[in-house]
């Protein structure tokens, strides 16, 4: 009797219990999701000062070549890039964009087409990696590929 008796409270408690955790998932996706746009939007305004929290100071931003080879550039030289005054604006555009959590980790993978103002650069993809520290989602890497053939418009 005493275990018809728990296991009828077990099933009526986990459907609170996944929508809960459902909940939380939703909304560090949400939060997530608003870290990387806010990159990309920092870059639109030639905005560093709302680029720089975004990322751990140790971060690495990676680019991945057609030729193998690694380029790798400072947070500090990133961020003094987007801040930098220019005629064109840098308007990086997502799509298909995939997020992966996993507890304090998160993943996103995104295709991406760079625009500067009105004119195709190149496009490519984008992963990101963030953790979350003392609640608040920061990125630790972004790597990416470039290519100027085979991209959607």
């Amino acid at each position: 009797m005493r275990s018809t008796v728990a296991a009828i409270i077990t099933l009526a408690i986990a459907p609170g219990a996944a929508a809960a955790q459902g909940a939380a998932a939703g909304a560090d996706e949400a939060a997530i999701r608003s870290v990387v746009e806010r990159v990309f939007e920092g870059m639109r305004r030639a905005d560093s000062a709302m680029v720089r929290p975004l990322f751990h100071p140790a971060a690495r931003l990676i680019t991945a070549t057609d030729t193998g080879a690694r380029v790798e550039t400072s947070i500090d030289g990133f961020v003094r890039s987007v801040g930098r005054s220019r005629a064109e604006v840098w308007d990086e555009r997502l799509s298909n964009v995939t997020v992966s959590i996993d507890g304090p980790l998160a993943s996103v993978w995104a295709d991406y087409a760079f625009y500067r103002g009105s004119t195709f650069s190149h496009c490519g993809v984008d992963h990101v990696l963030l953790v979350r520290r003392a609640g608040t989602w920061t990125i630790i890497e972004l790597a990416d590929t470039r290519r100027t053939t085979g991209c959607p418009r």
